[in-house]
């Protein structure tokens, strides 16, 4: 067989029969489609984050920490040069406090990541809702 065949049911139905490497080629077109698809929508959502003064994105230093296993939050706090010492002075928190929040061991309450946030100049919705254990609420 060199290309496709229809045939009809008894009920009226057409089907078709194709060759196996055609059936695989479609299959293939079909799932660089939609992956197509799904590459647009995030680029759409993207863009319009960015229209809207909405950059979400972190720095490229803070993505290369968080690869190495860093919590955000230390990832951030270094990214912005400070110890936590620095910090814990900057937010009126304690230091054993803050290395407790890094580390996941405990959970920052929102008014405390805000604060937090504000010391290290960004956007509090990178710690506040990130998804990250070391700085949830």
């Amino acid at each position: 067989m060199t290309g496709p065949q229809i045939i009809k049911t008894p009920g009226g139905e057409e089907l078709v029969v194709l060759p196996r490497a055609e059936y695989d080629a479609l299959v293939a077109a079909a799932a660089e489609a939609a992956e197509d698809e799904a590459d647009a929508a995030i680029y759409d959502s993207r863009t319009a984050d960015l229209t809207a003064g909405r950059d979400a994105r972190l720095p490229p230093e803070v993505s290369t920490a968080l690869l190495r296993g860093e919590s955000l939050l230390k990832a951030l706090r270094k990214w912005r040069g400070m110890t936590q010492i620095d910090l814990a002075i900057l937010a009126d928190l304690g230091q054993g406090y803050l290395s407790d929040l890094e580390a996941g061991r405990r959970r920052g309450s929102r008014e405390t990541l805000h604060k937090i946030a504000e010391k290290l100049n960004i956007e509090p919705a990178w710690l506040i809702g990130a998804g990250d254990k070391s700085c949830g609420e």
